[in-house]
């Protein structure tokens, strides 16, 4: 078999001088640490032994709930080294989530964090997971604990492009989330796209201040930075004036725009500040023009905006070089990737003609996990993959997004999705229906506000709803309001009006 594993790859990439740091980060008692390229490649060759020592079958699922950490990024690397398939999973996930995903995706490895083990390891057990091991973002744990036992030499296992690498569940319109099946093909050909297209060159510093359980943190930007051979400057979380204390000594920035709206809250952002800066990027959910502009006046750098998915990792982008990068839009169909608008009757929409995008190429991943007949239903005879978002290709062939199908919200780059709120809401006691909408909000671009009815008799409390929903689901899906009302505006066939709602919600958070 020829080599096609990702990490293969990666590594390949490594610079000659094994002993320059590839990663500088901070340890939880705020101590600096620096991470070699050597450890890079020795730690993740003990993890990948590790977990063949444990005797796992072929294309065994290792799923990961942790906090940030090079650690962590060294158990993803580990797990494309040893041909497993990695599995993260927000750390904002509560135990019914863990529960379904264990039970959908069956995977023979969990980690979780130390504080976690009781109840996820519950949870894996009862689901038949063999292991479940820990992780800790101070490097407690038994994860490594028992990789130091092992070799610190491991051959990466040959794969083929079209074995998976990853699985990353991507919440259904239905409330039942889809597992994206990512290959090592998928990754590595968007990686080396964005390599050439972004202009990556020699001496370039990342700062990484995303989560790494989804494909912006995870994929593009460490994919990025390793097949590019540069440093990372690692930050936990996201905190401004860390991004700006990184800023002088680094030359790339990726984001959500809810962290490009927070930078421009601190009076130290300047030119003088990001002069050393070569590239920022947004992305993960719309940049408003504002940000976009507030960002050119203050910085002197213009943003470029992206589009991608889980299912496909990046599809378009604003130009590097040889172009205008266009606020409001996501510039261009990426090197290899086709890019289509359709109207509902499957016809080419004419230019700034609104339709559905469909998109073919060779990222575009290989199907729901488990779901052929869900996978099925999302690809067109031709082979092209529908999206699900609205938008519209001009004249010279930008792309902007103008909206979603169905009624995703995009809050601070994360997809939530009503279905599965308001599912959760109407199972509460004496609630007779609710419908969630998405409306704009200053910091996270978008939040959830639900509206409930009650059932005759029933006496409801918007703050207590809230408070039951904080206990049982991730915090970027609970809605920042609730609104009890007598009933819901419907259409003559009977349909909630959502778009009513939205107009009535609109100006809460202006």
């Amino acid at each position: 078999m020829t080599q096609h594993n990702l990490f293969a790859a990666l590594r390949a990439a490594f610079p000659d001088d094994l002993d320059a740091t590839a990663v500088e980060a901070t340890g939880t008692g705020g101590e600096p640490l620096h991470y070699s390229w050597r450890d890079l490649d020795r730690g993740s060759a003990m993890l990948a032994n590790l977990l063949t020592s444990l005797d796992l079958p072929t294309g065994a699922r290792i799923a990961v709930q942790v906090e940030k950490s090079v650690e962590a990024m060294l158990l993803y690397l580990a797990t494309l080294r040893a041909g497993y398939v990695f599995l993260p999973l927000n750390t904002a996930y509560q135990s019914g989530e863990i529960s379904y995903f264990i039970g959908n995706a069956e995977p023979s490895v969990v980690v979780c964090t130390p504080q976690n083990f009781g109840w996820v390891s519950k949870i894996a057990f009862t689901g038949g997971t063999r292991h479940v091991l820990t992780l800790g973002d101070d490097r407690s744990g038994s994860l490594l604990q028992r990789a130091a036992h092992c070799s610190d030499q491991q051959v990466p296992v040959p794969k083929a492009a079209d074995d998976l690498a990853a699985i990353l569940y991507t919440s259904g319109t239905t409330g039942r989330s889809k597992g994206a099946m990512l290959t090592h093909g998928n990754l590595l050909s968007n990686a080396r796209v964005l390599q050439d297209y972004w202009g990556w060159v020699p001496g370039d510093v990342l700062i990484h201040a995303l989560p790494i359980f989804h494909v912006h943190g995870l994929f593009v930007a460490i994919h990025g930075a390793l097949l590019n051979g540069s440093k990372m400057l690692w930050l936990a979380k996201f905190e401004p004036k860390a991004v700006l204390r990184a800023m002088p000594c680094a030359t790339v920035f990726m984001g959500v725009p809810t962290l490009y709206v927070r930078l421009l809250q601190e009076p130290g952002l300047n030119r003088e500040v990001a002069k050393n800066m070569r590239l920022f990027i947004a992305g993960s959910a719309p940049l408003l023009i504002e940000t976009f502009t507030d960002w050119q006046q203050r910085t002197g750098h213009t943003i470029l905006e992206r589009y991608g998915m889980s299912e496909t990792t990046m599809l378009t982008s604003n130009p590097y070089a040889g172009g205008e990068r266009r606020g409001g839009t996501v510039g261009f169909p990426l090197p290899g990737v086709q890019l289509r608008v359709r109207n509902e009757h499957g016809v080419d929409c004419a230019v700034d003609q609104i339709g559905g995008i469909e998109v073919k190429g060779p990222n575009v991943f290989k199907g729901y996990w488990r779901m052929p007949e869900k996978t099925a239903e999302e690809f067109t005879t031709d082979l092209f993959f529908k999206t699900g978002d609205v938008g519209k290709v001009d004249k010279q062939g930008y792309v902007t997004i103008v909206g979603r199908s169905k009624d995703l919200i995009i809050s601070g780059g994360y997809n939530v999705y009503p279905a599965e709120i308001e599912g959760a809401i109407n199972e509460l006691p004496g609630v007779a229906e609710s419908a969630v909408v998405g409306v704009p909000h200053p910091d996270f671009g978008e939040v959830g506000v639900a509206v409930v009815v009650a059932k005759p008799g029933a006496v409801l409390d918007g703050d207590a709803i809230l408070a039951t929903l904080k206990a049982t689901l991730a915090n970027f899906k609970v809605p920042k309001r609730v609104d009890v009302v007598n009933d819901l505006p419907r259409n003559t066939m009977g349909k909630v009006q959502k778009n009513l709602l939205r107009e009535q919600h609109k100006g809460l958070f202006a």
